[in-house]
């Protein structure tokens, strides 16, 4: 029997590599993927839509908050792998009761690496799973150096919106919030988690990033928004490469240098 620590600091025990695995989270399971996983993954979310062949032939348990503990139990997995902020911890501790369940808790691009690292242990792939943590690291690293003299030493400042009707966007203490620092962008919004927008505000951050999820932000929105921030750059953005911490981090650098063209 083996023990493996999860982010949230608990304790599961495997008494041999996992080969009946349901991920709870998109952007891990494209990392299960990418670490050389097929037949071991099982089951996914409804969100699960990368990679496509997955997405189309894997057994959907439901979405990231509300996971059908029936569709789980008819898989009989030995391992679930889900996150504290996506997944609802009611279903986490049900299914913890019954199954062994590692949870990530990620709030920077640093615990990112870490649980690449962690779930490549997990699933006996470690050797793979340093190769893109390091991979990662090298290219913000490098993303960093190139692009440190751009805003020279004056941080833009950034409202990013997740929702719509209210609007929503990313605060303090997100993972959002590290990657809009990664790029030397400064959180316009000073609350922490996810917090409502007064749009009535006078004050105007220099851009305002539009993500295409969870909402689908459209350019009929720019024009939206444009009524009340007539003096901030609107973009759409790609959701993805803000928010999902997986192996997809692997392609956010080279979209960053995109956007910044943009800017």
């Amino acid at each position: 029997m083996k023990e493996y620590k999860d982010q949230m600091n608990q304790t599961i025990r495997l008494s041999a590599s996992p080969r009946r695995i349901v991920s709870l989270v998109p952007s891990q399971t494209e990392l299960l993927y990418d670490l050389g996983l097929n037949e071991e993954v099982i089951g996914i979310t409804k969100f699960c839509i990368h990679p496509k062949e997955w997405f189309k032939s894997k057994t959907r348990v439901g979405g990231t908050k509300d996971i059908s503990l029936a569709k789980v139990s008819k898989l009989n997995p030995d391992l679930l792998i889900g996150n504290k902020e996506e997944n609802e911890k009611e279903n986490i501790e049900c299914l913890k009761s019954q199954y062994p369940v590692w949870m990530s808790d990620i709030y920077t691009l640093q615990d990112a690496l870490e649980m690449i690292v962690k779930i490549g242990e997990l699933v006996g792939k470690s050797e793979k799973a340093i190769e893109i943590s390091t991979s990662i690291k090298n290219s913000f690293d490098q993303f960093n150096t190139e692009n440190s003299t751009r805003f020279k030493g004056n941080s833009p400042t950034v409202l990013y919106l997740i929702w719509r009707n209210p609007y929503l966007s990313a605060g303090k203490n997100t993972f959002i919030d590290s990657i809009l620092n990664e790029c030397g962008f400064s959180n316009f919004m000073k609350e922490e988690r996810y917090p409502e927008i007064n749009l009535d505000s006078k004050d105007s951050p220099d851009y305002i990033f539009l993500s295409s999820e969870p909402y689908p932000f459209k350019d009929k929105h720019i024009k939206e928004l444009s009524l009340n921030y007539p003096n901030s750059k609107i973009l759409l953005v790609d959701g993805e490469m803000f928010s999902w911490y997986g192996s997809r981090l692997l392609k956010a650098t080279d979209y960053f240098k995109q956007l910044m063209k943009e800017l």
